[in-house]
């Protein structure tokens, strides 16, 4: 082993006695990993690897030797104003296998740059711009760039402040021609062979397309949508994940769309298969959650792994996350002690399912509200990370007309629903602002929203929530079985959570500001009286009403909200009946330990 960090194997000759080498173990010394020391960059000059730092943010940390590596200026710990991500083009960085296998996403650059400058673990993220959209994240303490002129791929890397980039000629690759020429070389040959192979699938489509029966014209065309999307998301065959699941055999939940079932890949991957049930229903909720999750992506949702779409049968593919949903953390029983959440863990849920409804609703192209925000459908990792899930009820919205006048079906869960729902009014974000208030309410309070007890004075625990914070006794409404609660904190989450639940849309905040108010970036004024909705409407049980598009009503903003009883009556079903009210279990992505 040389210094270098290369394994050698070197000769000598009998005649002249000098020692070459005649074989090492890394060809291309830059993909030594750590050549360059911690935060160095490794490239090339006449044919010779040279070290830099990333940018000018960074100081090498031995002037006279490269190789020691780079620090920041100003750590990230100790930034006074933004975190940035520096941009680094043709630049990679190296990894060793068991950090790859954990932080490997299919994303696109955005999200490859966001999701590392959220993450609290993330120091800097790698895009292969190789047409595979694979993006790994560093979250060790070490990082070892390699820089070169053809290499595929963008790197981003944490910074304090605004990044200044180096001088062009700083880390000059030009010496290293004969490396460019080759590499040059095999991208020209792989974009023929990539070029070559489009030009077979597709003529072999056309013909398939127009020498086909009539009725697989028209399924063709029925599913167009779900063809384009499968560019993103895996697509598997049913028989696939038939073995994947062991015959369908392990159910993680029910939903209103079909039964879960965990599965392990070939690649030992291990899955949550949604087995949507219905043509039509499976068809409209298939097309939908293909089209909108496989373009969205972001640290605090679920990933959409891939799909099927293989005669009749229509599945979902979904990452699998083991510590399961937030319900589970929240509403559990004395004995299940292990299972209570740490204030710090509730707090930085609460934000991280802010922050991927913000994406959902102010960062995407098209505005998607998720209509059943619930801790049911709020999933942790084993770092109890929040991600939500469940976008089936998801409805994308043009931002030029906030009403969805096409809303073929309603769904949500009842003590969760916002008022205007039940009311016809017209169906926008707020409605997730509103949900995600009462969320947050149990997730401070470890109970149920609607919950009536003795201790509630028989009153709903929302309301009797507010009345006690009227009179002062915030650590009332706190869990009583967590310990070292931060009090500023808490009474942030409570205030916030009651501007969300506002009876106007026009009162409560936009999901952004919601996020701000929590991080304690902007004040918070105090939040007015919430008026409730009616009694008989937040029993909390799961609901569902289907109509026709033509049932259904929008009122203008300034219509009164009709009853309980009429807006049953406007949308064309009858009201619940008690076995209505019970509903499907809300099925979960994921399993339990």
């Amino acid at each position: 082993m040389d210094n270098d960090g290369n394994l050698r194997i070197y000769s000598t000759s009998e005649s002249s006695g000098n020692i070459t080498p005649t074989w090492a173990a890394v060809t291309d010394q830059c993909q030594v990993y750590g050549f360059c020391g911690n935060m160095g960059v490794c490239g090339y000059k006449d044919s010779n690897p040279v070290c830099g730092c990333p940018s000018q943010n960074f100081d090498p940390v031995d002037e006279h030797d490269g190789r020691k590596g780079c620090r920041r200026k100003v750590e990230i710990e100790d930034c006074p104003g933004d975190v940035t991500m520096l941009q680094l083009e043709h630049t990679k960085f190296l990894t060793y296998p068991p950090e790859v296998n954990d932080q490997t996403f299919i994303v696109g650059s955005v999200a490859c740059r966001m999701n590392c400058l959220v993450s609290g673990s993330c120091i800097g993220s790698t895009l292969v711009a190789d047409g595979s959209g694979i993006c790994y994240m560093k979250t060790t303490d070490f990082v070892s760039g390699y820089q070169g002129a053809v290499l595929p791929s963008t790197s981003f890397l944490k910074v304090c402040g605004q990044a200044v980039p180096n001088p062009s000629s700083y880390l000059d690759t030009s010496g290293n021609d004969n490396d460019s020429l080759l590499h040059a070389m095999v991208i020209v040959v792989v974009v023929l062979v990539t070029l070559l192979s489009l030009f077979a699938i597709v003529t072999g489509f056309w013909c398939w397309f127009y020498g086909g029966s009539k009725k697989s014209r028209r399924m063709s065309a029925q599913y167009e949508l779900v063809d384009y999307a499968s560019g993103a998301p895996v697509k598997f065959s049913y028989k696939e994940l038939q073995h994947s699941t062991k015959g369908f055999s392990e159910s993680l939940g029910e939903g209103g769309f079909g039964v879960v079932y965990k599965g392990t890949l070939a690649n030992r991957m291990v899955i949550a298969v949604k087995q949507l049930e219905g043509i039509e229903q499976g068809e409209m909720q298939f097309r939908m959650e293909v089209a909108t999750i496989s373009s969205t992506h972001h640290l605090n949702l679920v990933r959409l792994v891939g799909f099927c779409s293989d005669g009749r049968h229509r599945l979902l593919v979904y990452e699998f996350l083991r510590s399961g949903s937030l319900d589970k953390f929240l509403f559990t029983s004395n004995d299940q002690s292990e299972k209570l959440l740490t204030w710090e863990n509730r707090f930085n849920i609460a934000l991280g399912t802010g922050r991927g409804i913000t994406y959902l609703h102010e960062e995407c192209r098209d505005c998607i509200i998720h209509c059943d925000i619930k801790p049911e459908n709020i999933l942790l990792d084993e770092g109890y990370t929040a991600k939500v899930s469940d976008f089936g009820l998801a409805k994308l919205m043009n931002p030029k007309d906030h009403r969805h006048l096409s809303l073929a079906s309603i769904r949500g869960t009842r003590g969760y629903l916002a008022p205007e729902w039940l009311a016809n009014h017209p169906i926008t974000s707020k409605c997730d602002v509103y949900s995600y208030g009462m969320v947050l309410l149990e997730i401070v309070s470890g109970r149920r929203n609607f919950e009536v007890s003795p201790e509630t004075d028989g009153k709903k625990f929302s309301l009797w929530a507010y009345l006690e914070f009227e009179k002062g006794h915030t650590e009332a409404i706190v869990d009583k079985r967590i310990k070292d609660v931060d009090s500023e904190e808490a009474e942030r989450a409570i205030m916030v959570s009651f501007w969300c639940i506002q009876e106007q849309p026009s009162q409560r905040p936009m999901m952004g500001k919601v996020v701000q108010m929590l991080e304690g970036v902007i004040d918070i004024e105090r939040p007015p009286a919430p008026k409730l909705v009616a009694e008989g409407l937040s029993s909390g049980t799961a609901m569902t009403v289907n109509s026709d598009v033509s049932g259904l009503q929008t009122y203008a903003a300034s219509t009164p909200a009709p009853s309980s009883s009429s807006s049953f009556m406007n949308i064309g079903a009858s009201p619940p009946t008690p076995e209505r009210e019970m509903g499907k279990e809300s099925s979960s992505l994921l399993g339990s330990k």
